[in-house]
C-alpha cells in the first residue's frame, strides 16, 4: 500500500508541474514546456491589452486566477526538434489532449509558437499535418487572423499567439495591442456566454 501511495504523490508532483487553474474555465494556454516564459513575455502583455479594452468597452474585468495552463507535453524531452516531429509519445500526448478538451469544451484554447499550434492542429484533426518549418511567425499571425475571423463561441477555438518576436520594442507593443484587441472584441461581442467576470 505505500508504494502505491507514493505512486500517487508522484502523479500528483507531475500534475502540478503540467497544469494549472481550472478545466472547467473556458480560456486555456498551451505552452511548450521548454518555453514556458511565453506566460510572463507574450501573454502577460496580450492579456494587459484585453483587459483595458474590456473594461473600457463593458466596465468589467476578467478574473484570470482560474485560467487552465497545460504544458504541451509531460515531458520537455520528447518535444519534437527535428523533421520527424511526431514520435508515439506525442502521438499518445496528443489523443490525451483530445479527450480533455472533448470533455470540458474551453471556448478559448491559446497557443504559443509553432509546436503547440500543429499540435492543436493534430488534437482537431486538422490537414494536412505539417511540421515545425511551416509555422513561422507569419504564417502564425496568418492563422491568428483566421482564427478570429472564424471564431465561433459554440465551439473551441484554437488561436495560435507567438512564442517571440524579433523585432523592435515599438513592434512588440504594435503585436500586443494588435493582438489584445482582437480578442477583446471577440470576449466582448459573446460577454453573456463567458463565465469569466470579476
Amino acid at each position: 500500500m505505500a508504494s502505491m501511495a507514493h505512486q500517487l504523490d508522484i502523479l500528483s508532483v507531475e500534475n502540478v508541474k503540467r497544469e494549472w487553474g481550472d478545466r472547467t474555465y473556458p480560456i486555456w494556454l498551451l505552452v511548450n514546456p521548454k518555453h514556458s516564459s511565453v506566460r510572463q513575455n507574450i501573454w502577460a502583455p496580450v492579456l494587459d491589452e484585453v483587459q483595458d479594452k474590456v473594461y473600457r468597452k463593458i466596465q468589467k474585468r476578467i478574473d484570470t486566477t482560474q485560467i487552465y495552463i497545460r504544458n504541451v507535453v509531460c515531458d520537455s524531452e520528447i518535444v519534437p526538434n527535428t523533421l520527424n516531429w511526431w514520435g508515439s509519445e506525442v502521438s499518445k500526448e496528443i489523443e490525451l489532449f483530445r479527450e480533455i478538451v472533448l470533455e470540458y469544451k474551453p471556448k478559448i484554447l491559446i497557443s504559443f509558437g509553432a509546436f503547440p499550434f500543429e499540435f492543436l492542429r493534430r488534437v482537431n484533426r486538422s490537414k494536412p499535418e505539417k511540421g515545425p518549418k511551416s509555422w513561422g511567425n507569419a504564417n502564425l499571425e496568418d492563422e491568428f487572423k483566421r482564427s478570429i475571423d472564424n471564431f465561433d463561441i459554440n465551439k473551441t477555438n484554437s488561436i495560435p499567439l507567438l512564442r517571440r518576436l524579433f523585432v523592435s520594442r515599438a513592434d512588440d507593443e504594435n503585436y500586443f495591442h494588435y493582438t489584445g484587441t482582437l480578442l477583446a472584441e471577440k470576449i466582448i461581442e459573446n460577454k453573456d456566454s463567458f463565465n469569466i467576470w470579476i
